[in-house]
């Protein structure tokens, strides 16, 4: 399920000019309350305050919490990575991995994330996971083309993403790159 801004009908708006600077600061409102622990939670008022706009902006744009977090992940994760190509499978997978776990161990990330998918649901982790299922259907889509025989993009999920986002939104445990390695490890053996 690709996450994309223009999805809602609250966020197909003008790309410049006052909507954009208006996205922008509510943007910067939602990253800079979720980066303050001690902060209030992302309630549309409170996030309003912060941009410096009115609630019923927010309102009208996003509709809720949760489609405002789904966009600001959905905007977070899209474009920022890059897709490896290192020649081979296992070197794109093992890139990939230790890249996605070192953007999930960025603690502004993870309180997006968690943010998210607390309030958003089924929207909201469809936010996080969209982009990153278009990156690693790239790459297997890439081998398959080198003549390769790609695991399927759900077992891959299952593999890599699931194992990652969980260990980064549900423990303390490190997401070390020897780790990540063994991920991609077992997924080529089966």
């Amino acid at each position: 399920m690709p996450a994309s801004t223009s999805s809602s009908p609250h966020t197909g708006s003008r790309p410049g000019g006052r909507s954009a600077r208006v996205r922008a600061d509510v943007h910067r409102a939602v990253r800079e309350l979720l980066a303050d622990e001690a902060g209030e939670p992302p309630t549309i008022p409170v996030v309003a305050a912060r941009a410096g706009v009115h609630p019923t902006t927010v309102y009208r744009r996003w509709g809720s919490v949760g489609e405002l977090l789904a966009d600001v992940t959905g905007s977070r994760f899209s474009g920022g990575f890059v897709v490896p190509d290192t020649g081979d499978l296992r070197g794109d997978l093992e890139r990939y991995a230790f890249n996605l776990a070192k953007d999930l161990g960025d603690p502004d990330s993870l309180a997006l994330i968690r943010a998210t998918i607390g309030v958003a649901g089924a929207q909201g982790a469809a936010a996080c996971l969209g982009e990153r299922r278009q990156q690693l259907d790239a790459i297997l889509e890439r081998e398959e083309a080198r003549g390769g025989r790609p695991p399927t993009l759900d077992h891959t999920t299952d593999a890599i993403i699931a194992p990652v986002y969980f260990r980064a939104v549900f423990t303390h445990l490190p997401l070390s790159p020897d780790w990540t390695r063994t991920l991609v490890a077992r997924l080529l053996a089966d």
